[in-house]
Parts: C-alpha cells; structure tokens; sequence
C-alpha cells in the first residue's frame, strides 16, 4: 500500500488578473493512470503559481498622466534648436513611453531628430515640413496603456514689412483719416499692433480721437487737424515668437480748410459676428470717423448689456468677461455726433469646450460581476464622446459589462471632442478574485452602544466574489429575529440593546476562493436623555432672547452641544455678533441669541451628543418685524397716463402689513426712485394691485412696491419689468417765443424747447405760427427736430424792422398741442445803405497808421469794419480786420509792414449785414527804425547824478532818419519809469541811494523807436555794462575811492 501526500498551494494577496483561492489537492493511491494525471496537474498548477503577480501587486497600478504635451510654438529664427515636448506618468511599476505623431507611431531608434528623455521628446534640429503635426504620448506598463491628449507644433514667423516706399495720405483738416497697416505674412494669427510717429520709440497716445483696430491694425483718426501731421509706421509684435517688426513711414498731410466742415459719425471698425467660448473673454470693436468726434454707445437689442461688461477706450471697446449662454445675442455699436448717427450691429454666439458632467475613475471589480462605464460630457456643439482600452478604440458603444472577466482588466479612456477642443478621462479597472481577508479591514474590537439603542457592527473584508456572512455571539450563532438583522453587506444591526448583550461577536466570511473571520466586543453604556428642553419664544427684532438645553449621560463619556436652525449647524465663529453659547458645567448647553433679526426666526434644535448616541429637542423662535419685501410686480392695463400694478404679498413677519407704498422711476431719471401717485392714494395691507396715476404719456417706467406694518416699513420689491406708456397729444407748450435781428428780408424767431419728458409721443416737433402786427393771416411752419430752438425765414417781401406777432405750439404723431403766449418781434434790418465818408489815414509808423470818417447818419448803423492790405503783396481776401462800434470814427492800425503801400478802405455794418465799402485810401507806412542799439560810451558821476553818454547811431539805407534818442530810467524788475527824450548824445540822470536802476537807451524816427542799449546803476554806483571799458570801470573805482 503506498503511502499518500497532500499538497497546498496558497497565495496570500489577492492579485488583479487571476484567482489565488486556496488549492488543496489530495492524492492517494488508487492506479497510475490516475496518480500520473494528478501529478501533471500539480505540475501544471506550480507552473501557473510562478507565472502570478507577487504580493507587491497589491501596490500597484496603471499610468497615470502628471505632465502631457502642449500646444508648442517653435520661432523659425529660435536660436535654440530643439523642441521639447513634455510628457510623465506615475506608474507602479514604472512606465515606459512611446510617442505618436499624427497617430503614427514615431521610429525614435531610426531618426535621429528624435530623443526620448525619460518621458520628454525631444526634437533636434526641428524641420517645418517634417515635424509639423500633432503629438501624442503613450505611456504603458503591466496593468494597461494610457493615451495623452493631442498637442500640436507649429513653426511661428513674422515676416519684416515690403522696403517700398508707402505714399502719402493727403486729408482736410476736419475729415476723418485711415492709415492702413497691412501687416506681413505671420503665424500664429495673433498680433498686437501700435503706431509710432516720425520716429522710434515715439508711440501715438489712443483717445475719443485716435483708435487702432487691434483686429487689422489699421489706425483711424475720427477728424484730421493740424497737429497729426508726421510721419506714421506700423509697429506689430507677436509676443509668441516674441519678434517686432515695423512698415516704412506713410506722411499724413493734412489740407488746411476754411471754415473746418463737419462730416456724419461714419462707422469705419465694425466688429464681426463672433463665437465666444463660455468662461472666455470677448472684445468688439467699434469706431467712426466724423467732425464733431462721435460718441460711441453700446447695447444689446434683445436686454441689458451684462453685468460682466466694460467699455473702454472712450467707448471703442466692448469687453464682455467670464462669457455665459445668457450673454448670446446681437450688440449694436451706435455712433452720434450733431450732424448725424450711424450704427452696427452682429451677433455673439456663445458655445462651449467639452466639460465633464459625469466622468470615470478607477476601481476593483469582483470577478463575474456587472459592472457600467459612464462618461457623459456637455457642451456646444454636444461633443462626441469615444473609448479607448489600453491606447486602442474598444468596440463597444456602452460599456457596460456582464459577468467581467480578468480579460475586461485594463486601463480605459473616455474621450469627448467638438470643434473647439478634446477631454480626456483616464481609469484603471481591475478584475480581482481572492478569497476573504480581514487584514486592512478587520471589525472593530470594541464597539459601545447605549442602553436601549441601536448597534450595527460592520463586517467589510476583502474578498471577491462577494461572500456569504455569518454571525455569533461567542459560541452562539446568531440568526436574523425581531431584534437582530444580519445585513446583506455583512453589518450586525441590534436593536434595543441591554448589558445582557455585552460579549464578543465574530463575523464569518466565506466564498468559492476561501473563508475568514473578525471578532469584536461590545459594551453598554447608559443612554443621554434631554433634562432641560428649550422653550418657544417670540420676540421683536432687535431683542434678545435664550433657549435653554441640559442633559444627562453615561460618566465615562464625554457630552457635546450643538445647535442648529431649521437643520443647518449655527457657526459660532461667523455669527458670534449675533449667537453664544452660555456653558454652565458640562451637562448643560444653553443659547443666547443676541439683536434678533428676521433671518433668525425658525426652528432651533438643541443635540446632546456623546461617541455613542445622540438626543435631540426643538423649539421655535418666532422674530417680529418690518414686512418683507413684496414679489412678482407686473405691469398691466398700460395707458398713456396710467397704469394697473399688481403684486404678491410679501411676509408680514409676524405682524399685520397695514399699507403699500408704490414707487416709480423714468427713463429720464435712472436713479431717482419717487413714490408714485395711485387711485385710491391710500393702498391698504390687504392690497394686491393699485392703480398708478399721473404719469407723463410715451415714457418709459419701472415701479417697485413696499409694506410696512407698525413695526417699520420693509424693502422694497425687485423693478418691475420697464414699460412704456402709450401716446398723447403734447400739452406743454414751447416758451421764452422771441426773435428778430438776422440778415436782410428775415424774420428769425426763437424759443425754448420743450423737455423731453413732455413729447408724450413719436415724430415730435413745432408748428411756428407768424403774422405782421397788423394782418389778419396766420403763416404756419412745421419744424420736425424736437430739440431746434429757432426758425428763420426768409422773404424778399418782408419790410426792414417789421413788427410781427409770433407763437409757437408742439405737435407729435397723435396730434397738436395748444400754443405758447404770443410774443412780438421785429424782423431784420437792411444793411447800411450808405458807405462812410470823407475817410482819411496817415501813418503813424513803420507798423502803425491811423485812419479816421465821418459816421454814417443812418440809426441802424451798428458798428464799422475797416480792412487794409498791401497793394502788391496781399490780395484782399487776406486782409486785416479791425472792428468798432458805431460810437467810434477813428481806429488805430498796427502790425503793418514797414516801407510798404497799403490800401484802407472802411464799411458800416449792423445785424443784417454789410454796407458798402468806402473809397480806397492809399498810404505809405514809413522806414523801418534803426535796427543797431547805441553804443554806450561813458558813464561818469556827478556827484548826486549819473552821466550816461553814447555814440550816434547811422542807419542803414532802408531805416528811417535819426530824429533823437529816447532814455527809459526804471527800477530793475519793473517795465515803467521815467522816459526822457533827447537831441544830443549823453544825458544827465540823478542818482539814487538804493536798489538797482536800468537806463534803456535808443534811437528816434519817424519809423519807431529802435533796437535798445542799456546799463545797470547800482546803489549810488554804476555797474559795467557788456560794452564797459576796462579805462572806464578804473575810471568809477578812483571816484569811489576818491568819495571816501
């Protein structure tokens, strides 16, 4: 008989691929044929025993991305020739890295443009045509394969702009201007754009006036002057290959005009429609040319412009921030200036970048179990959502798995993809089978219940499949009863505990692959039973007020209060201005609730706590105060001075609401809240609606409403939506009706105009209604711009200072208002008809003359206007004007040319107009002064006065003859004092004990006073001037020397 032998082969991990349940094979004898094959299945199973993980496998895991490439710019001019894209993964055991580009797999052994450094690649020597594309990074080891998201590498450039020349840009003075920047092949596309003018690094400052497109770098001036002449050149960067480059210089000349016109706002930078991606930043654009420079405004047709926007420069910019789907709509850009509007209008889009709304993660799956994938991502468009298993696209649609194998092991990822970009989500699943262990999660060794409570005892060991549970109290198995419940997950639950169920309990685990059990022991402690409950209270906002709370407990436990209202834990710390918690001993937890207000009101709970068990008691508080503020107003029964409001009660807080204030404000007082009148005035508590009165017709309003009760007045509700009411003949007349003057054969009349909230309708205007004082038919006119102020009309027939009686009414698309007082006024005066006589001039100077006539008789005679010109050099449209009033008939003319013939002629004038010139008088402006100052040659003193003495000065052939010379003596710093005049050469001035003294000297002509000499005497002394002698100055130190 032979003997027989028993073999075990255990493994004590439970590895992801494989079952390692006990093996126990019993051989005995019983024939060769059958011991040969249990031994060839022994073999066999030691064999697949090397081939399973170790028990180090319970550590490890698949790839995991910590560093994936991004999108790369490489400069073509880089002096660094590489390209590093970034690639790394934790991984146990670590994992090896292969590289894909457009998702062919890269030879990195065959090129050697490519190396692998750890994860990194790097790319030597880069070539756009052959490493342009997008990367990938596959990183494996021996639980699965992982794919990186896609990054591309570009070559970025920015060419210089053409060397030829750019041609002049020629514009009048008041027109708007564009240069154009043109800017030279680049990429990426994104470039920042400045202008320099006449030289680098002299950028033009951007204004209201001055705008460049950061779309097209184009520069935009809205209206030319004089002070943009220069030479203007693009300066464009790109701050991603961090290069600058800038154009030839382009002249901008601009054409002087007189009068300057004015042009319409003309829209020039209009922004494009636009997608925007939800969290982005979006910028438009707007900007127009015209004289006066336009204003620039924004909205949005279909609502309010976000809360999340910003205008800037002065208007040219829309910035919307943090871009959500409510933002989608069309934005219009209106430019205004007087003499015209334009406008634009496009529309943004808002789409979305895939976002993960439910997403995968790793786990262990029993084997044989059902087990579902999900990945679910929004977006706009709805992305597309793919898988991948170990790198390669799995063929199942969902992944939903029946019965999992080691086979479905693996490392899966989720991908969703539209047009503006791709996510990725990476899990590990893996399929385990081993039999149950308690070794990381073993029950609890002591558990504590309190008396008459509920225990669950858990029961979590690892163990696949799913095993069987059983339960005992120490040598007693436990059953499943009214009190005790084993459940399906393997927890003990036992209800209504006593001492008698103190003990040690074991919890048995078993499945196909083996068993194990935990054992733990359970005390009793004495249940925590409230003693004190807190108590309903009310109170008025501001008070305070106390809930009380006490409770009894097991000695050897510790005991804890918290308190909640209406369910949500009270933060002492935040709220301590208003909560504090007053511990008397350790058994007792009462509330101080300090300054109520109406957020306190509520529910409040008290819980005693211990590490066992909890109890709990309530009370309500109940805070009285100002009504909350009413909800839902709407606007119905809209008339044109009227409308119905109706609302929803808000919370009286606890004391009746006794009246409704209605409040309204106007388009033309955004921020000015007013309390409206209603029908009947007063709205009682019980009120829902009431009738809003006395409002003005065509105006746009928006109303709130507010309760009060005798405990004060509450908030008032949110606006109600904006409405406008409906149309009405005007009632207000235009006022301040005068008029008169103007040119010949006018009647000009004038008025105030009436305010905009009193048009009380569309197509607003003025009928103008006139008659002579003494005719019976009314002229009427219509005037169709609401905001004119004055109508001329012009008629050959109209008499020179007529009386006409005038008045003036407003009228819009529903009708005619009433008129406005009256007034008379006079139409406007012929012009002079008569031309100033007997006029007579003579010059003065070499710059000045005098002219002089005799006043022209007629009463309406205002003032005169006397032109001159030169006869030969200037024509007469250039001529100098000088203007007086008709008191004067003489006026003096200066800023004349020397030696030169002028002609002089002299007009009356009044509001009308012009009279006739007078005849053309000739005159002679004199030779130029001497242009050379004298030259001081002595200065001597005598005792109390000082002798300044000076050669003669000759004049130059085209100067006018010497007549004498003209001696200033002042203070220094002062410009008057005392002038004397001369015939001779020297001059006597009497000396002064202080201070500084100038002594001006220069020569005399019939053409003017000539250039200066002067000389500087100081404090009983004279000073050198530049042409003093050095005889002279030794000459005045001996006669000072000689006066001590």
């Amino acid at each position: 008989m032979q003997c027989f032998e028993q073999i075990s082969l255990r493994k004590a991990a439970c590895p992801a691929n494989v079952s390692s349940s006990a093996v126990v094979l019993s051989i005995t004898s019983g024939g060769s044929t059958q011991s040969n094959m249990l031994h060839l299945t022994v073999l066999l199973l030691l064999l697949l025993s090397l081939t399973l993980p170790s028990t180090d496998d319970a550590t490890g895991y698949g790839p995991v991305f910590e560093d994936q490439p991004v999108e790369t710019i490489y400069p073509e001019e880089s002096p660094e020739a590489k390209i590093t894209m970034s690639c790394r993964a934790r991984a146990n055991p670590p994992a090896t890295y292969q590289w894909r580009l457009n998702s062919w797999n890269i030879d990195l052994d065959g090129d050697n443009h490519y190396t692998l450094v750890g994860g990194d690649l790097v790319i030597s020597n880069p070539i756009k045509n052959k490493h342009v594309g997008n990367y990938s990074c596959v990183a494996t080891n021996d639980y699965g394969t992982v794919v990186s998201r896609e990054a591309g590498v570009q070559f970025g450039y920015l060419d210089f702009f053409s060397s030829e020349e750019r041609e002049a840009v020629y514009v009048k003075e008041g027109q708007g201007a564009v240069l154009l920047c043109a800017p030279p092949p680049h990429y990426p596309h994104e470039l920042s754009f400045r202008w320099i003018l006449n030289e680098f690094p002299i950028f033009i400052t951007l204004d209201k006036r001055r705008f460049v497109s950061q779309t097209t770098g184009n520069l935009y001036i809205s209206k030319v002057d004089s002070s943009d002449s220069g030479n203007y050149s693009c300066f464009v960067s790109s701050a991603s290959i961090a290069k600058s480059v800038f154009s030839k210089f382009i002249p901008l000349v601009p054409l002087t005009e007189r009068p300057i016109r004015k042009y319409p706002a003309d829209i020039k930078v209009k922004f494009p429609d636009t997608y925007a991606l939800v969290g982005q930043n979006v910028t438009m654009e707007c900007f127009a040319l015209g004289n006066p420079i336009p204003q620039i405004r924004w909205k949005k047709t279909n609502g309010e412009l976000p809360s999340n926007h910003d205008v800037s420069m002065a208007g040219a910019h829309l910035h919307l921030y943090n871009v959500q789907y409510e933002d989608e709509g069309t934005y219009e850009c209106e430019a205004l200036n007087s003499k015209g509007k334009d406008w634009h209008r496009a529309r943004v889009s808002v789409e979305a970048f895939p976002e993960w709304t439910e997403s995968i993660n790793s786990t262990e799956k029993d084997i044989s179990s059902d087990y579902t994938m999900s990945c679910v991502a929004s977006g706009k468009p709805k992305p597309r959502v793919q898988w991948l298993k170990n790198s390669y696209a799995y063929d199942k649609r969902d992944l939903k798995f029946s019965g999992l194998t080691f086979e479905d092991s693996g490392m899966y990822q989720c991908i969703a993809e539209n047009r503006h970009g791709v996510i990725y989500a990476n899990a590990e699943l893996r399929v385990i089978a081993c039999a149950p262990t308690f070794e990381h999660n073993p029950v609890k060794w002591r558990i504590l219940g309190a008396k008459n409570g509920r225990v669950v005892i858990e029961c979590k060991p690892k163990a696949a499949p799913k095993p069987s549970f059983s339960w005992s109290k120490g040598t007693e198995l436990l059953f499943n009863s009214t009190r005790v419940l084993i459940w399906e997950d393997g927890s003990l639950e036992i209800l209504n505990v006593t001492k008698a169920d103190e003990g040690h309990y074991t919890c048995f685990a078993e499945n196909n692959r083996g068993k194990a059990n935990s054992t733990g022991s359970l005390s009793i402690t004495e249940a925590t039973k409230i003693t004190l409950a807190p108590s309903n209270a009310d109170v008025t906002v501001g008070e305070s007020t106390h809930m009380q709370c006490a409770a009894s407990h097991d000695s050897t436990l510790d005991i804890t209060f918290v308190w909640t209202l209406d369910a949500h834990a009270i933060d002492f710390d935040r709220e301590g201005s208003h909560y504090e918690r007053n511990l008397n001993g350790g058994s007792s937890g009462e509330l101080l609730i300090k300054n109520t207000q109406l957020k306190h009101s509520g529910r409040y709970t008290c819980t005693a706590q211990t590490p066992v068990d909890n109890v709990t008691a309530s009370a309500n508080l109940v805070v009285r105060g100002p009504p909350g503020s009413p909800g839902g107003v709407r606007v119905e029964e809209i008339k044109d001075k009227s409308v119905r409001l109706i609302w929803s009660r808000g919370t009286d807080n606890h004391s009746p609401i006794s009246k409704y204030t209605i409040q309204c404000r106007d388009s033309f007082s955004q921020e000015d809240w007013r309390d409206a009148t209603t029908s009947p005035p007063d709205v009682e508590g019980n009120a829902e609606t009431a009738t809003v009165v006395d409002l003005f017709p065509w105006t746009e309003y928006e109303f709130r409403v507010i309760a009060t009760n005798t405990l004060g007045t509450g908030d008032p509700s949110s606006p109600s939506p904006k409405v406008t009411t409906l149309e009405a003949v005007p009632v207000v007349a235009p006022s301040d009706i005068g008029g008169g003057g103007g040119t010949s054969r006018e009647l000009t009349i004038t008025w105030t105009p009436v305010q905009p909230q009193y048009y009380y309708g569309r197509n607003f205007g003025y009928i103008i209604a006139f008659k002579p004082r003494d005719g019976y038919e009314w002229r009427k006119v219509t005037v169709a711009d609401p905001e004119a102020k004055h109508y001329v009309h012009k008629d050959s027939s109209i008499l020179a200072s007529s009386e006409f009686e005038v008045k003036v009414k407003a009228f819009n698309s529903k009708g005619e208002g009433p008129y406005s007082l009256m007034a008379v006024i006079y139409s406007a005066q012929d012009v002079p008809s008569k031309a100033p006589a007997s006029v007579g001039a003579r010059a003065l100077s070499a710059t000045e003359a005098i002219v002089c006539w005799l006043p022209v008789t007629q009463h309406t005679v205002e003032g005169y206007q006397v032109r001159y010109w030169r006869k030969a050099e200037d024509s007469e449209t250039s001529s100098q004007r000088v203007v007086v009033s008709s008191r004067e008939n003489q006026t003096r003319l200066d800023n004349m040319r020397p030696d030169s013939h002028y002609l002089i002629e002299v007009k009356a004038y009044n509001a009308a107009g012009y009279g006739p010139p007078s005849q053309h008088i000739q005159i002679y402006t004199k030779k130029a002064p001497p242009s050379r100052p004298p030259k001081i040659t002595s200065k001597k003193l005598k005792g109390t006065s000082v002798n300044i003495a000076w050669e003669h000065v000759e004049p130059f052939a085209n100067e006018s003859t010497i007549d004498g010379y003209k001696v200033l003596y002042r203070q220094a710093g002062k410009s008057t004092g005392m002038l004397f005049t001369t015939g001779k050469r020297s001059i006597d001035l009497p000396m002064h004990k202080d201070g500084d003294y100038i002594v001006e000297v220069r020569a005399h002509s019939e053409g003017g006073d000539g250039a200066v000499a002067q000389v500087r005497i100081s404090g009983g002394g004279v000073m050198a001037a530049k042409s003093v002698s050095l005889a002279s100055l030794l000459l005045v130190a001996l006669l000072c020397l000689m006066g001590l």
